[in-house]
């Protein structure tokens, strides 16, 4: 087991790619609460109102929706190097970008299925103007009065052609520990929700049915109060907004979740709890044997039906289309 003062430290921020800039924004500001912090050439960058770096979002306009990078950051500089070396002995590592908006140099790499990443130190922080600034001062801002504001960005969902390949990689070179595990028939692992801290994830890896390698399957963003959840259901609702799933709870992270795809074709998940949360040092993988139909229902949905074919099949780049969106 990797040490935590030369792992990665927590998840810093993700780009989205998006065919639909204006009706993206439109969702991430407006629906969901997210602040502007600044824009550069093709892209935006957004947090939430608890977030206290200066981005956890950044939108980027291209041809179809996808994932640009998701961005980790190290325990320490001096993680960042010892990180660094690992990947460099992995033949996944693709070297090192200059700082951009937000932070400071960052190391690009892919996981053994293809998604782009990268691991970074120096990170820059959210100052709020004087109108903005919360009384609170563990709170870098106000609470909007815009939306159904979320409050930090939570995690990240990818999809795999070899779950294990995925998750091995993310144990033994970036430092993460597996929190809980989904087997099939025959004993193949068909999910894992890995984490470095006290949360049951910062990064989930599913089985992409469709034998696709490298797609994205959805970013989350934590809500804390589970009655917004449902006002988030009913705005969605009213604005033709997709919603896939939800609200429901999940058995795998005890988690409430409501899926829903914003305009640009990317799968977002809001949820109004923490799940639970693990302080035990020695923790055992809690494991769901989805064979067993009882497990294959109660570990995707505590309460309620079943999960549409789409959570198993849709991810970006897409191959399949999401239904009506607002325009």
């Amino acid at each position: 087991m990797i040490p935590l003062e030369s792992s990665v430290a927590q998840l810093a921020h993700a780009e989205l790619l998006t065919p639909r800039m204006d009706q993206s924004l439109w969702f991430f500001r407006d629906v969901l609460g997210l602040e502007e912090s600044a824009r550069d050439g093709r892209s935006i960058y957004l947090r939430a109102y608890e977030d206290f770096y200066h981005h956890t979002l950044q939108l980027t306009e291209a041809g179809s929706a996808g994932l640009g990078h998701i961005a980790w950051r190290a325990a320490s500089e001096v993680a960042l190097q010892t990180l660094t070396g690992r990947l460099e002995t992995t033949g996944l590592g693709q070297g090192w970008s200059p700082g951009t908006l937000g932070h400071g140099p960052a190391y690009r790499f892919a996981s053994p299925d293809g998604h782009p990443m990268e691991v970074l130190w120096e990170v820059g922080y959210y100052q709020a103007s004087p109108e903005k600034r919360s009384l609170l001062r563990n709170r870098p801002q106000k609470r909007p009065l815009r939306g159904v504001p979320v409050r930090r960005l939570d995690h990240v969902n990818v999809l795999a052609r070899s779950v294990s390949g995925v998750r091995e990689f993310m144990q033994e070179i970036l430092g993460f520990r597996l929190r809980e595990q989904k087997v099939g028939e025959g004993g193949t692992e068909v999910g894992a929700w890995l984490s470095v801290s006290p949360m049951v994830h910062e990064i989930a890896v599913m089985r992409d049915a469709t034998g696709a390698a490298g797609r994205f399957h959805h970013l989350a963003y934590w809500y804390g109060y589970p009655q917004h959840l449902i006002d988030a259901a009913d705005v969605c609702a009213d604005y033709e907004i997709t919603i896939e799933a939800g609200p429901g709870k999940h058995g795998t992270t005890q988690a409430m979740f409501l899926y829903v795809f914003e305009p640009g074709g990317t799968r977002v998940e809001l949820f109004g709890d923490t799940g639970y949360l693990i302080f035990d040092p020695d923790w055992k993988t809690v494991v769901w044997d989805v064979a067993n139909e009882s497990d294959l229902e109660k570990s995707s949905i505590w309460c309620g039906g079943r999960l549409p074919e789409t959570f198993y099949t849709y991810g970006t780049p897409s191959r399949q289309e999401v239904g009506p969106v607002r325009t």
